[in-house]
């Protein structure tokens, strides 16, 4: 039996592998002991419990981007949550720490590397975040989603997915996603997402110009999110729903994707060889576009600014492309060459090494 310590939250991007790997350690060691870093501000104060983890929390200890007296606080406030973690080491018998990055992570690393713990990092995007970097120099086992990522000791890992994912049969379940989503013909599949929460400039402009892509023979399946207003339904085939929780299905039929660039989203395109117009968000460090790269070099996606992608560009470009079957094709196989769908199996091995060499060594062992 192992007792594992997950660090990971703020965002989905963290949570959601963290989880997928939680669920594989859970399935192969149902004997281990799993327990989760969190803060009260993130996601995972939500989705952890609710997948039936237990969440330990800290405080967020988050790093000023800007020169401000914030920054002469952070030293005390980041050894502050380094001793609670290291406490929670010692009294948990914690043998081995899997950090995803966020404000939490860096406080793990830390901790684990003070009470000789073994580390192990996953970078879900192609711009490495503070915590990872730092992190990154105190452990050998650090697994990338993104080829070229600019870590020390960087290993091609992929992106850890859900089960369901891991594991889809495109073509088998089309029938089953068609009538689900209330489709009634098979006509190729416009799949339209900017997240959970939705992207207004994607949902406006894909409302807008829903009859020239219905009308260049293609459906459409809009997720407009959380946030998002559901449009009313002028053209035949244009299906926008608020919320989509079989996302299996959404991408068993989707022929081609708009969506933002998130590294999750890319991870999960390529894997399943969709073809793809990416519309990065244009915030933080600019990861979105850095995460799109690599498939858009390939030829497996297209990319478009936020403030370009409007009804003139999808009538003059994305129509274009729907309706060249030669380029969806070679757009496909572009993106498919890029993916893997076992980043789940490939991090677990990745920590079953960590364990394994300090288990060599006889001890709990720093680099």
């Amino acid at each position: 039996m192992t007792s594992y310590l997950l660090a990971g939250g703020g965002t989905a991007g963290h949570i959601n592998p963290l989880l997928a790997v939680a669920d594989r350690i859970s399935k192969t060691e149902p004997n281990s002991e799993i327990l989760v870093l969190g803060t009260e501000a993130g996601m995972e104060s939500r989705l952890v419990p609710e997948r039936g983890y237990e969440l330990r929390i800290i405080p967020k200890v988050a790093l000023p981007r800007r020169l401000r007296f914030g920054i002469f606080a952070f030293p005390s406030k980041l050894f502050k949550a380094v001793r609670q973690v290291r406490k929670l080491i010692r009294e948990a018998g914690i043998e081995v720490i899997v950090g995803f990055g966020g404000f939490v992570s860096a406080p793990a690393y830390l901790a684990g590397w003070f009470e000789k713990v073994p580390i192990v990092i996953h970078e879900a995007n192609r711009v490495p975040g503070f915590a990872n970097r730092m992190g990154s120099r105190l452990t050998r086992f650090v697994g990338i989603a993104f080829r070229g990522t600019p870590l020390r000791h960087a290993r091609f890992v992929g992106m850890p997915m859900r089960r369901e994912l891991e594991e889809l049969d495109r073509p088998a379940a089309r029938t089953e996603a068609r009538d689900f989503f209330g489709f009634e013909n098979d006509r190729p599949t416009l799949l339209v997402t900017g997240g959970s929460q939705g992207a207004r400039s994607i949902n406006e402009t894909i409302a807008e110009s829903a009859e020239a892509i219905t009308g260049a023979g293609w459906n459409i399946l809009h997720i407009v999110g959380m946030k998002g207003e559901i449009p009313e339904s002028g053209s035949a085939g244009y299906h926008p729903i608020r919320y989509c929780d079989r996302m299996d299905l959404a991408l068993a039929i989707a022929d081609f994707a708009v969506s933002r660039a998130g590294s999750a989203t890319i991870a999960e395109l390529t894997g399943l060889g969709i073809p793809s117009a990416l519309v990065p968000l244009d915030t933080g460090n600019g990861e979105q576009f850095h995460n799109a790269s690599d498939v858009v070099a390939a030829g497996g996606a297209l990319l478009v600014r936020n403030s370009e992608f409007n009804p003139q560009w999808v009538r003059t470009n994305l129509v274009n492309v729907l309706l060249d079957t030669e380029k969806l094709s070679s757009m496909a196989k572009a993106s498919g060459s890029l993916g893997v769908l076992d980043g789940t199996a490939r991090l677990v091995s990745l920590i079953q090494e960590s364990l394994d060499s300090a288990a060599r060594e006889g001890r709990r062992s720093r680099i």
